[in-house]
């Protein structure tokens, strides 16, 4: 795996203020506005930092919480899991392991066949439009 390191001036340059905010300083966007809360198109969601694949469409549901959710990432090596106990909370938090760049928190309420609701700042991702490749009969 490729560790990316930039100082966090080079941070503030190759990133918007927001997405700066949610990537390097561990914010969370407000609930329900994030651009692919409610995306429903087929195809991979990226590191916005640093374009690492993280998630496909194939594992995204709707999990009524107010960010994009999935139950699986695209590559179990493209993810790290913290403990997270800030805010007076026990969470897991999760990061790209190719840049650390914050992504949100791991929960134990998804829907099968995990378990897991990876809930993701729509503004750490970028998203591709890609139809899924149609397995073999």
């Amino acid at each position: 795996m490729t560790k990316i390191k930039h100082t966090e001036k080079e941070w503030t340059k190759k990133l918007n203020p927001q997405q700066y905010k949610i990537l390097r300083q561990c914010g969370t966007e407000p609930p329900f506005t994030g651009k692919y809360v409610h995306n429903t198109k087929e195809g991979n969601y990226y590191c916005a930092a640093c374009g690492a694949l993280l998630f496909t469409s194939n594992s995204k549901y709707d999990s009524a919480s107010g960010w994009p959710s999935f139950y699986a990432p695209a590559n179990n090596t493209n993810i790290l899991e913290l403990p997270d106990n800030s805010h007076g909370m026990n969470r897991i938090e999760i990061k790209c392991a190719h840049c650390g760049g914050h992504l949100g928190h791991l929960f134990p309420d998804g829907p099968r066949p995990t378990g897991l609701r990876y809930c993701v700042n729509s503004l750490a991702l970028e998203f591709e439009e890609k139809p899924l490749e149609k397995k073999e009969k």
